[in-house]
């Protein structure tokens, strides 16, 4: 647990430390960010939001006018201006708008143009346009022209803005001449108290179609209410303040004006309705009163009701007794049915079924009880049984009496059921024959009575609605008339700045983290430990210096660093004691600095006062004898190849160091692979074995030729050469291949050319001391002395 922790803590160490070390990189992009927010802020366009607040009154209408209101609630006059939600619908319509845009012609805009945006010019236009075709043309127009004004009294017309000088193209005009255009004449005058008609000013004159404005505002238009209250806050975002607010009390005016037009049109509308219905009922009134006496003229009406009580009281005993006898009919029926269905001597029949006949229900008893009897002598004896012979002859019959019976019984019924039919007809016909007269003059009454109610109610409404007509009110009451916050709502400063600091953090975070993620190069000995399991022995920084050899008194990271990688390989081979020390230097492919590391660490071991022997087995691309400038016309080609040379034939002494002696590869041959299986080579290393302390050999890359694992087995110790910011992570595979298959005796891992800056965290501490060669700073020596 603890060492995960630690794992867990050196990432995001070195995380912290990733984006931390490219800090200039962060405070470039984050300054660069707040100046495009501050270019954005000053040349942009400021959006301030107005705001008003009305109420929406009950409608007192409904007290002026209960009875009219009653009309409404039957569908003659809907509409209901108490409900707020309708209101919100009737504040944002495109009619109400398109009267506020047209009233307030805010489908004509100027501009004056500026070095870098243009300002338009709302409260006090520089121009005045006279126009002398109809608004229906003029609010379809949709152009835009500018006017270059050249003088008090001249002006060009020009369709671009870039026409700036007088000689440039444009026609000429002077103000207060009629001027011909596609949507008819027009007639510019300037405006003298305004600042922006100057000479050289251009002018940005726009027109837009007002359906295309409206859609515009009711868009940005916003209606807040909340439930259940009758206040409304219209607000409206735009660039001119009083823009926003002549719009918005406008809007209001105008739908108060629009509400109280419509109460007075259904005022005067119910006024006409009640006029001409008073007409209609004044003549059916006196029809009525006419029909009236002549019915009680020309008819001797008395009273009738006890008569028509008898009637009546007849017609439901008859219907009673017809009811009675239709369910005795269907109850027959039933049991008929039930017989056929269940004719064995054996089936019991429904006793008390309703039928009111006693035969019937004295039969069915009689069946039954032979039935059982029947039943109960067949659990102990058989159907040829002399009793239950005697008793199936007795039930035949009485079932064959009990169909007779029946059938009679339906007969009588039906003969009943028939005469109550034709006795309810006769009742019938004389209770709606008497009454008939005695009707017609209740009809005449009850129409007389309606009308003449109707005529009077007519007559008292008509009175009230000659006196409400005129007094409508206003369905909003105005709390505030339309305000604009000096603080603009768009762009907002402090989310602008925010926002440009978060993104320019952001950016190089993006670029880091996408740079990592796309990256698959080895850098750091992290790298190398996270994928591969091979032992560790060092790391050779990258140097700044051209040279290659290292020195015998050199302060530089990297002659310490083959200080150390000296040290590491004395422990790791201190127990050969009896013989040379053979370390072979290879890597996966070339350009990975093996060579260099050969060279160094010789020289390095060289120094320290012992013996060293550097071998050149790279003999497909020699680079180790180029870099200590020693020749190579005869080398260990040419000693393997030509058995008459001896060693002391083809060892060389390096001018670096006197206690190192080098074979280098010699001719380049054709066969190079074939060439090192040969026996010299096992000869070499036994030659030599024994004569130096430490035995060097520079080998090709085993990722790319099978050189280096011919000759393997002579090393008592493999140096694997991992170049950072060079090799691909992804051909690591290759040395863990050959450390898990043991191909590379005692296989450690060197990192190559590792970057200072780019540790993450693992620095490196060479250099440690003074170097005695390092020039002092001129203004050092002018500081005094310490005690």
């Amino acid at each position: 647990m603890d060492n995960q922790n630690i794992d867990n803590n050196l990432n995001l160490n070195d995380i912290l430390h990733r984006y931390v070390s490219q800090w200039k990189f962060f405070a470039l992009s984050v300054f660069l960010c707040l100046s495009l927010a501050f270019i954005y802020l000053r040349y942009s366009t400021n959006q301030y939001k107005s705001s008003a607040i009305i109420k929406i009154k009950e409608d007192q209408q409904t007290n002026k006018l209960p009875e009219i209101s009653g009309f409404q609630n039957f569908g003659m006059f809907a509409g209901d201006f108490g409900q707020v939600q309708d209101e919100l619908e009737i504040l944002k319509s495109k009619t109400l708008i398109e009267q506020v845009v047209k009233d307030l012609k805010l489908n004509i805009s100027y501009f004056v143009q500026g070095r870098i945006k243009d300002k338009e010019n709302y409260i006090d236009p520089p121009l005045s346009l006279t126009l002398f075709k109809n608004d229906s043309i003029i609010n379809k127009v949709d152009t835009t022209f500018y006017v270059n004004i050249l003088s008090p009294s001249e002006f060009k017309i020009t369709n671009k803005p870039s026409t700036i000088s007088p000689s440039e193209t444009g026609t000429l005009h002077h103000f207060g001449d009629k001027i011909n255009s596609s949507f008819g004449g027009f007639i510019i005058t300037p405006n003298l108290d305004s600042d922006s008609t100057a000479p050289g000013t251009i002018i940005e004159v726009n027109f837009t179609p007002v359906t295309k404005l409206v859609e515009g505002y009711q868009k940005a238009l916003v209606l807040e209410n909340t439930e259940g209250s009758n206040i409304i806050k219209l607000s409206l975002n735009g660039t001119i303040r009083a823009k926003s607010e002549n719009f918005l009390n406008k809007l209001i005016l105008k739908y108060n004006e629009d509400v109280v037009n419509d109460k007075e049109e259904i005022i005067k509308v119910t006024s006409d309705f009640i006029t001409n219905r008073l007409d209609i009922v004044s003549e059916e009134l006196e029809k009525v009163d006419l029909t009236a006496e002549t019915l009680k003229k020309d008819n001797r009406l008395s009273d009738l009701a006890s008569q028509s009580n008898i009637f009546l009281q007849s017609e439901r005993e008859n219907e009673s007794n017809l009811i009675e006898t239709t369910n005795q009919i269907q109850l027959i029926g039933y049991m008929e049915q039930h017989l056929k269905d269940n004719n064995a001597n054996g089936d019991l029949l429904p006793a008390n079924v309703g039928i009111q006949d006693p035969t019937i229900a004295q039969v069915t008893r009689s069946h039954n009880d032979l039935v059982l009897q029947r039943n109960r002598i067949l659990k102990n004896s058989s159907e040829k049984n002399p009793t239950v012979i005697n008793l199936d002859s007795q039930i035949k019959e009485l079932k064959a009496n009990l169909q007779q019976s029946l059938a009679n019984l339906k007969s009588s019924s039906q003969i009943t059921l028939n005469s109550l039919k034709k006795a309810d007809s006769r009742i019938n016909a004389e209770i709606y024959s008497t009454p008939t007269k005695e009707r017609k003059f209740r009809d005449i009454t009850r129409q007389q009575n309606i009308k003449e109610s109707l005529y009077l109610y007519l007559l008292e409404k008509r009175e009230e609605t000659a006196i409400t007509l005129g007094m409508s009110s206003p369905n909003a009451k105005i709390i505030d008339w339309a305000y604009s916050s000096n603080i603009p709502v768009s762009p907002k400063k402090m989310i602008v700045y925010l926002g440009a600091f978060l993104l320019g953090l952001g950016i190089p975070t993006a670029l880091i983290y996408g740079g990592d993620l796309l990256d698959n190069k080895v850098h750091s000995k992290k790298d190398i430990t996270n994928i591969l399991n091979i032992p560790y022995i060092g790391e050779i920084p990258k140097s700044p210096l051209k040279d290659v050899p290292v020195k015998k008194v050199d302060y530089s990271p990297k002659a310490e660093s083959f200080r150390i990688l000296r040290t590491n390989i004395d422990f790791m081979l201190q127990n050969i004691t009896h013989k040379s020390k053979i370390v072979f230097v290879t890597s996966t492919t070339s350009q990975e600095g093996k060579s260099h590391t050969s060279v160094n660490l010789a020289l390095s071991l060289a120094h320290s006062e012992k013996s060293v022997l550097l071998i050149e087995t790279d003999i497909r691309v020699p680079r180790a004898s180029k870099y200590l400038e020693v020749q190579n016309k005869t080398g260990l080609t040419d000693f393997i190849s030509n058995k008459n040379l001896t060693l002391d034939d083809v060892l060389v002494e390096s001018k670096n160091s006197p206690n190192l002696k080098v074979i280098p590869s010699g001719t380049i041959p054709p066969n190079p692979a074939e060439l090192l299986l040969s026996n010299r080579v096992a000869e070499l290393f036994e030659t030599v074995n024994n004569q130096f302390d430490y035995i060097i050999v520079d080998t090709a890359a085993v990722g790319l030729v099978t050189d280096t694992l011919l000759i393997s087995k002579y090393a008592d110790l493999f140096i694997y050469v991992v170049k950072a910011n060079y090799l691909d992570k992804r051909n690591l595979h290759i040395a863990q291949t050959m450390y898990n298959e043991k191909r590379l005796p005692n296989m450690t891992i060197l990192l190559n050319n590792a970057d200072q800056k780019k540790s993450y965290g693992y620095g490196y501490g060479y250099g440690y001391g003074k170097n005695p060669n390092k020039l002092e700073k001129w203004w050092k020596k002018y500081l005094p002395a310490k005690s």
